[in-house]
C-alpha cells in the first residue's frame, strides 16, 4: 500500500464504528547509510543501462510503498481497535529503487552463510551471485567460508555465475557453515582489511543478533558497508516474516517420515509410529505435516504442555486409538517434554556453541515411556513402536519449487535493498508482501505457534487429540 493521509469511511452496519480506518500507519524506520554518511551521494539506478532487461512502467518502488504488519482487524465496536486505536505498523516494501549508492565497479561483495543447515541456502547465494553479476554488473563477488569465524580465519572464495550455476541443485552449504566463532571486532576488522563494502549475512535469530553487532559497529566506525540479513531457519521461528526459506521443502520431506511410520504402525500388531521432527521451541514443522498428512494421531509440540499417566494423558489417549483402530502414529517437535526428561547435573549445563541447551533426545525418552507403560499394562498384548527421526534428512535435501521462488526473490530484495544504501535490514515475506525489516526487530522477535489461533484448532479437528490440560 502506499502511504496516505486516512479516508473516512462509513460502513453500514451498528457495531462496526463509523470509522474503522481513523488509525494512522507508522512506518519502522529503515537505517540508511546516509544516517551516519550525510555526504553520500546517489547514482541513477545501473539497471537502466542493462543492455538486456529495460525495466517496465512502475518497476521502481517508491518511499512511499509501504508492508502492512498486520491486516486482520476486528472492527467490531467493542474491539480493542475501536476502542483505543494505535497506529498500524508498516515496513518498507522491498524493490528496486530508481536511486543507488553504488558504483558496481567499486563493490566488493561478501556472502556468508552461518549456523545449521536448511534447504534453499545454496539457492539463495547462487541468486545473490547471478543478482549482482547479471542485473547490476558486479564483478567481485566472495564467500566467506565457516560461518562468522571465516572473516578473520579464512581467505574468502572468489564467487561468479559460472562456479554457483548449479548450486541450488545441491543441498546444504556450498560456502560450509558453523556455529559460534563471533568475534565482533575481528570480524569487521575482516571486513575492512579484505575491503568488502556490501555484506550478505544468511542465517537464524542468534545469526542475526550477530549481524545487529555488526552494523552495529559498522556504524560506530562510520564505515561506508551495507550490511543486509536474510533469515534462514527450518524450524520457522524466527517472527515478522510469514515463514522462513526452506520451511515448505521441511513440511514437505517430513511426509516421507510420516508415511513410513504409518506404515510400520499398521503393519503390526498394537503398532506406533513415533517420528520426531525439527523444533527446538516452536511446533511448525509438526503442526504443518499433521496438517498434510492425515495420518497423524497425536501432535505434540512445545507451545502445548501434556502429560502421560492419568485420566485425559497421553496414554489413555493412544490406548483408545489402538482399541480402535490397532494402530497410531505419534509426531512430536524435538523440543517437546524437555522438562519431563531426567537430566543429570552436567547435562543441565552443556551448551552447544552458539549457546544453545544441548537437548536430550524426546523421541528416544518417549519411546522408553511407551514401552514401560504398555509392560506395565498389557504385559501378555504384543505391542511395538518404530522410532523414526528424520532430523538431517529434511534440512540437507535442497528446496522445493516453492521455497526456490523464494530463495530467489528474496535475494533478489536483499541486493535491491542494499543497492538503494540501506543497511542493517531483512529481507521477507510479510503478509505475502516482500518487505525490508530493521534487522534488530527481526533479532528479537519469536514466532511461536499461538495454540489459541486456528492453525492449532484445524490440528485438533484433523486428530482429535485431548487438550492435555492438567489431570
Amino acid at each position: 500500500m502506499a502511504l496516505s493521509s486516512p479516508e473516512t469511511t462509513s460502513l453500514n452496519t451498528a457495531k462496526i464504528p463509523e470509522n474503522p480506518s481513523s488509525c494512522s500507519v507508522h512506518l519502522q524506520k529503515l537505517p540508511h547509510l546516509t544516517d551516519y554518511l550525510p555526504n553520500l551521494k546517489p547514482l541513477p539506478n545501473p539497471l537502466e543501462k542493462n543492455s538486456l532487461y529495460h525495466p517496465p512502467a512502475g518497476f521502481y518502488i517508491s518511499q512511499s510503498e509501504v508492508v502492512l504488519g498486520q491486516i486482520i482487524l476486528d472492527l467490531s465496536a467493542d474491539s480493542e481497535a475501536a476502542s483505543s486505536p494505535t497506529p498500524q505498523v508498516a515496513y518498507n516494501r522491498a524493490g528496486p529503487r530508481w536511486q543507488v549508492f553504488f558504483e558496481p565497479k567499486d563493490i566488493k561483495a561478501a556472502i556468508v552463510t552461518c549456523g545449521g543447515l536448511c534447504p534453499g541456502m545454496n539457492t539463495v547465494v547462487r541468486e545473490l551471485v547471478f543478482g549482482l553479476w547479471e542485473m547490476y554488473g558486479v564483478r567481485q563477488i566472495y564467500g566467506v567460508t565457516a560461518g562468522y569465524r571465516g572473516f578473520y580465519s579464512r581467505d574468502p572464495v572468489e564467487l561468479n555465475p559460472k562456479l554457483v550455476h548449479n548450486w541450488h541443485k545441491l543441498g546444504g552449504t556450498s560456502l560450509e557453515t558453523s556455529r559460534g566463532g563471533f568475534d565482533l571486532n575481528k570480524i569487521v576488522d575482516g571486513i575492512e582489511h579484505h575491503g568488502f563494502n556490501q555484506v550478505y549475512i544468511i542465517g537464524g535469530d542468534g545469526t542475526m543478533r550477530g549481524a545487529v553487532s555488526i552494523f552495529n559497529e559498522i556504524q560506530r566506525r562510520k564505515l561506508n558497508i551495507a550490511v543486509a540479513g536474510i533469515p534462514k531457519t527450518v524450524d520457522n521461528d524466527i517472527g515478522i516474516i510469514d515463514r522462513s526459506f526452506g520451511f515448505q521443502t521441511a513440511v514437505e520431506m517430513a511426509q516421507q517420515a510420516i508415511n513410513a511410520a504409518h506404515v510400520e504402525a499398521e503393519s503390526a500388531v498394537n503398532g506406533i509410529g513415533l517420528v520426531k521432527l525439527m523444533g527446538r521451541s516452536t511446533g511448525h514443522i509438526a503442526l504443518h505435516a499433521t496438517l498434510s498428512s492425515r495420518d497423524v494421531d497425536c501432535c505434540l509440540i512445545p507451545e502445548i504442555e501434556f502429560y502421560l499417566e492419568g485420566e485425559g494423558g497421553l496414554f489413555e489417549f493412544l490406548e483408545k486409538r489402538l482399541k480402535e483402530n490397532g494402530h497410531a502414529v505419534l509426531v512430536v517437535a524435538e523440543g517437546v517434554g524437555q522438562n519431563m526428561i531426567p537430566r543429570t547435573e552436567a547435562q543441565k549445563e552443556e551448551r552447544d556453541e552458539s549457546g544453545n541447551l544441548v537437548f536430550l533426545d524426546s523421541g528416544l525418552w518417549l519411546k522408553s515411556e511407551l514401552k514401560n507403560w504398555w509392560t506395565r499394562d498389557h504385559a501378555k498384548e504384543l505391542f511395538t513402536v518404530k522410532y523414526i527421526d528424520p532430523t538431517y534428512m529434511i534440512r540437507a535435501v535442497p528446496a522445493n519449487a516453492t521455497d526456490s521462488i523464494y530463495c530467489t526473490l528474496v535475494a533478489y530484495s536483499a541486493i535491491h535493498g542494499v543497492m538503494a544504501g540501506y543497511t542493517g535490514f531483512v529481507s521477507g515475506l510479510i503478509n505475502g508482501n516482500y518487505a525490508y525489516i530493521p534487522v534488530d526487530e527481526v533479532a528479537l522477535a519469536k514466532n511461536e505457534v499461538n495454540t489459541k489461533d486456528h492453525k492449532w484448532a484445524w490440528v485438533r479437528s484433523v486428530t482429535n487429540q485431548p487438550d492435555f490440560g492438567k489431570p
